[in-house]
């Protein structure tokens, strides 16, 4: 059974929203974009690295995939993530999208929950989700996420498209393993553990 696994840059407030740059996603008036740069460091790219060596697969929605898509097959070949983000296959869950041209791209068809769960018991490794946070979001909602990936960044921005939106399942979470580098970044692997516990002190 293949993972699925939600790889995302976090604010320390929880902002997923264009990490990447001013005009990556500037969707509600948006205008803090490009906030993660000032506040990463290799430690944070190292991590980054490995997450996608050990995956097989990207799993993208429409917005993060047009993003990437006009980016990386004439990104800088001298970059690191350049060969392997155009190598990878990259799966494509869009309503309104019918066609994919990006290197290795396959676009997801009928309901995106039947899809990916049929794409789970498929050959092959894991399966990274980057960015895409309404989709997220919706495997979030239906069990469909196996493993977090994320980094957490020291900054708060106040505003923005958040990984855990308000009406987020309530889940308790396993720490797979979790680390700070030296700007602070938080780095962390989680997977879903069940409902949460309550109780008073």
């Amino acid at each position: 059974m293949r993972k699925i696994i939600v790889c995302t840059f976090l604010t320390l407030d929880g902002v997923m929203q264009a990490p990447g740059g001013p005009d990556e996603d500037a969707e509600s008036g948006f205008e803090q974009g490009g906030w993660q740069k000032p506040v990463t460091d290799d430690e944070v790219g190292a991590a980054i690295a490995d997450w996608y060596e050990r995956s097989d697969a990207m799993l993208l929605g429409r917005k993060t995939y047009d993003i990437f898509a006009s980016y990386w097959p004439t990104a800088d070949p001298d970059n690191p993530f350049t060969a392997r983000m155009n190598s990878m296959h990259k799966y494509v869950a869009s309503r309104t999208l019918t066609s994919v041209e990006w290197q290795n791209s396959t676009l997801l068809e009928g309901d995106v929950v039947d899809a990916v769960r049929a794409l789970k018991t498929t050959d092959g490794g894991d399966i990274n989700v980057v960015g895409s946070g309404d989709l997220a979001q919706t495997l979030m909602r239906h069990g469909l996420v196996d493993e977090y990936r994320l980094t957490i960044h020291p900054v708060i921005i106040g505003t923005g498209k958040r990984l855990f939106a308000d009406g987020a399942i309530p889940t308790a979470l396993e720490p797979v393993s979790v680390s700070t580098t030296k700007n602070g970044t938080v780095v962390g692997v989680y997977r879903p553990n069940g409902k949460p516990g309550y109780d008073s002190y």
